[in-house]
């Protein structure tokens, strides 16, 4: 049997049949051990095919279909390995607030980089503007026009009062999307604005750290109405690069990638080597510095602080 995985607990998994039926599925300790270096050998989004078990109740996952992307990140306690947010993704949405909590613009680099790594489009969700004052609404600007000015579109909403939620439901339409950030951006407010029915628990920010406490424990899948689905997915506090060479890293910067060629040098790191087109752009104003800071934490390994 054939199915969709759209739920993830860590030990047990949800597959979907095409005809809508959900069987619980785990995996058999050696689907671990097939030199898959994450966490989580399946995720949610992947096809899997799965036998059921005598009881018929429970099923094993024996094969794991190929994957046309997905979206990883540095596992925080194992250096050495991952974590698979999501699989088979259209696009990926990350919620962004300025404050309550803060999302720092080198976490928004980092979730970007590692979306154009695996050539997933990628958008921005700020949300909470029923609580910017006009000084909040002038850093919105200055922060969309960072990331519009280089391609990437950036939406405005309130999942609180429900402004341009329509708006959201447009680019979700048909297509299945990743919704990321911190805990406490409101991921869950917003899902609930587009999914009322389901009711996700939301919770205050933490009084002593400003940090969104975890209302989602794991990746699960909802089908919309409007057709495509949303993958939510835990707050992310950290989120490691990972698997990207230092001299592919420029790539993923778009404002680099369309300079690159015009260096002197056709190795150039864009770090202080004469006649490098970044770095001439950069003192020209051409490249943002803040997106700049984000390449050279990136490139030097420090790409997992907020």
């Amino acid at each position: 049997m054939q199915g969709l995985i759209t739920k993830s607990t860590g030990s047990w998994y949800q597959a979907q049949t095409a005809n809508g039926q959900v069987y619980s599925c785990r995996i058999k300790g050696k689907f671990r051990i097939k030199g898959l270096t994450t966490t989580n050998p399946i995720a949610v989004g992947d096809v899997v095919d799965f036998e059921l078990e005598p009881d018929q109740d429970t099923a094993v996952i024996t094969n794991l279909h190929p994957r046309k992307n997905y979206i990883i990140r540095k596992s925080i306690n194992l250096s050495k390995q991952a974590q698979i947010l999501a699989a088979n993704l259209d696009q990926a949405l990350l919620v962004v607030t300025l404050a309550s909590p803060r999302t720092s613009l080198g976490f928004i680099d980092r979730f970007l980089v590692t979306a154009e790594a695996y050539d997933i489009p990628a958008r921005l969700i700020f949300n909470k503007l029923d609580l910017f004052s006009d000084e909040g609404l002038e850093i919105l600007q200055d922060y969309k026009a960072i990331y519009e000015n280089i391609g990437y579109p950036c939406h405005e909403v309130s999942a609180l009062e429900g402004t341009n939620i329509d708006e959201v439901k447009a680019v979700l339409q048909n297509k299945v999307t990743l919704i990321s950030g911190h805990s406490g951006v409101g991921k869950s407010s917003l899902i609930n604005r587009l999914l009322p029915e389901l009711e996700l628990r939301t919770h205050q920010i933490s009084d002593w750290s400003d940090k969104g406490m975890h209302t989602t424990t794991f990746a699960e899948m909802f089908e919309l109405p409007q057709g495509g689905f949303i993958i939510d997915t835990p707050g992310i506090r950290e989120l490691g690069v990972i698997d990207i060479e230092k001299q592919e890293l420029n790539h993923f910067f778009p404002e680099m990638r369309e300079r690159m060629h015009d260096c002197r040098f056709n190795n150039c790191r864009h770090i202080n080597e004469p006649g490098c087109a970044v770095l001439q752009a950069l003192e020209d104003g051409e490249i943002e510095m803040s997106r700049y800071d984000s390449y050279l934490s990136i490139y030097n390994g420090n790409d997992t602080r907020n």
